[in-house]
């Protein structure tokens, strides 16, 4: 009986979760692809769903960091666009975006983590993008003790980025290849495991933003994740 209880329990928090509104995440189908495009009121985005990260990974408020990200999708790539804003910039010195930048989760940064599998929930991949736009992008599998090994993956990500210092805003714009991180045929009513983040801010200064609270002090926590959904 205590077996059969705690998969009732189980069932009945997946389905509450699974409910959940704030929870899912909706990419609308683009007519044709993009580049580079940080402006959200161009045709590409300006009709875009968003949703919003507002509070630290404990899903308590941080005032004046109100983050939207909005989301398209092609049926060659998976789009975002994140709006954020700041109070003061944590750059790294002397930026290289023509290249792949390790461990650059130490200064300002929007991130996307996305995963297919919904079985193995502690494999996803991870994209980065800095004011400077500065990326890297990962393959974590969470099982493996360095986890931060999977950034000598690549996935041929687009990555743009654009400050506003007069507004304290920043854009970053992501393109990525559906085969970077899905081998199910590219439709309508796909889904796939997300959550969303930002870290910014110097350090004794820094906050961390997360779409989906967490519950820890890491962003890295599967279990967490909302739902994208593809839709037309």
């Amino acid at each position: 009986m205590g077996i059969h209880r705690c998969i009732a329990a189980l069932v009945t928090v997946l389905s509450v979760y699974a409910a959940d509104p704030s929870s899912v995440m909706n990419s609308k189908r683009a007519a044709r692809d993009s580049a580079a495009d940080t402006d959200p009121g161009s045709a590409f985005w300006r009709d875009a769903p968003a949703v919003v990260a507002s509070g630290d990974t404990r899903g308590r408020e941080v005032p004046g960091h109100r983050t939207e990200v909005r989301s398209r999708w092609t049926q060659g790539n998976l789009y975002f666009l994140f709006i954020c804003p700041y109070e003061q910039l944590y750059l790294k010195p002397d930026p290289h975006a023509a290249e792949e930048t390790n461990e650059l989760w130490k200064w300002d940064v929007a991130e996307v983590f996305v995963g297919s599998d919904f079985k193995d929930i502690n494999r996803y991949k991870e994209f980065e993008v800095s004011p400077q736009g500065e990326w890297v992008d990962l393959d974590i599998d969470l099982s493996k003790p360095h986890h931060e090994d999977g950034w000598v993956w690549n996935s041929g990500f687009q990555p743009a980025a654009r400050i506003d210092a007069a507004r304290h805003v920043w854009y970053c714009f992501m393109r990525i290849p559906w085969s970077a991180i899905d081998t199910r045929a590219v439709a309508t009513g796909n889904q796939l495991r997300i959550n969303l983040y930002y870290s910014q801010g110097p350090p004794g200064a820094h906050q961390g933003i997360a779409w989906r609270p967490t519950g820890k002090p890491t962003f890295h926590a599967p279990e967490s994740f909302g739902t994208l959904k593809l839709v037309e």
